[in-house]
């Protein structure tokens, strides 16, 4: 599982590392992005940092292929969200033997699907999974890729939900109602403004739908396995809640990049412990570090005898220290 975070710095000017980029924080400060590459439950495999202005789309093949080189990995499947997706990292992932799967951007969802639109228009059933093939890239990187789709009510619901709120703020524009500003299903065409009916129209066709792209082959990994994967990737996310909250990975305060290069690998640790150390107990790590911070014994010197007092362990610790240490 692969996904890409951003730290930022408490620093006024860029350099060549710490650069202003497209900010996962929604900040304006300097900042270095990090991709980290774990496995389907979570245990850090690689992690990497990068200038804070490069294109996520480009940190994922030096992340692989370190991962590669450092454990002679052959046969891998990595899973990466939809900013992963484009046509030459595909093909960049694939040629040295690597597998994948990645979220697709619903863009050519219409056209993928046109059949089942001609003969059921937009009504699926919950859970419904539809296969589809599409040619990415152009020239001599042109493949045909696998397109696995599936339609939940759940993420209708929600979808229908933003689309009507982005409809309301459109109209609220077209009508004078709103200052001008960039707002989807708006049709700008000179001092015109209208809805963007078509526009709309196709969102509320794709409403409930969710992609993704793989180069397994449909008779060796069946497409509820291919989502099943993908669905893990929220631990990567979980990973990074852990590092920038639990493990205080920022802010940062460091400015030579060897210095920065250690601070995370410190974290890097930290969150492979701390990984370990959930496993083990089946407790969140914040509750854990929370719990066993009060937990401590004490030696103390009374006229040349030393005194030893036991730590005192809350009701509902035991069975946790039982399983992490085995025994107290």
């Amino acid at each position: 599982m692969y996904d890409v975070t951003t730290l930022h710095f408490e620093a006024k000017d860029e350099d060549k590392l710490r650069k202003v980029g497209m900010s996962k924080e929604r900040r304006v400060d300097p900042q270095i992005q990090v991709g980290l590459l774990v496995d389907p439950a979570g245990f850090p495999l690689e992690l990497h940092m990068f200038e804070g202005n490069k294109a996520e789309t480009t940190t994922i093949i030096p992340v692989l292929q370190a991962f590669q080189a450092r454990h002679g990995i052959t046969d891998l499947v990595v899973v990466a969200d939809a900013g992963m997706l484009s046509a030459n990292n595909l093909n960049a992932i694939e040629d040295p033997g690597f597998k994948f799967i990645v979220g697709s951007r619903l863009t050519k969802a219409p056209y993928d699907l046109q059949e089942h639109f001609d003969t059921k228009g937009n009504r699926f059933t919950n859970g419904q999974v539809l296969e589809s093939t599409r040619v990415m890239g152009t020239g001599k990187n042109a493949r045909e890729r696998r397109i696995v789709y599936q339609w939940s009510a759940k993420r209708f619901a929600r979808d229908n939900r933003n689309i009507n709120l982005m409809e309301r703020k459109a109209l609220a524009v077209a009508e004078g109602k709103s200052p001008m500003k960039k707002v989807r299903f708006l049709k700008v065409s000179g001092a015109e403004k209208e809805l963007d009916e078509k526009v709309i129209e196709r969102a509320r066709m794709l409403a409930g739908l969710k992609g993704y792209v793989t180069n397994m082959l449909v008779d060796s990994v069946p497409a509820t396995l291919v989502i099943s994967a993908y669905h893990d990737l929220w631990q990567v996310e979980a990973s990074f809640r852990m590092t920038k909250s639990d493990l205080r990975a920022r802010p940062i305060f460091h400015r030579e990049k060897d210095s920065i290069d250690a601070h995370l690998t410190v974290v890097f640790a930290a969150l492979a412990i701390g990984r370990h150390l959930q496993e083990l107990s089946g407790v969140p790590l914040k509750r854990l570090i929370t719990d066993l911070k009060a937990i401590r014994s004490a030696k103390v010197l009374i006229n040349g005898q030393v005194l030893t007092f036991a730590a005192q362990v809350p009701e509902g610790l035991e069975e946790v220290l039982t399983k992490l240490r085995g025994g107290y």
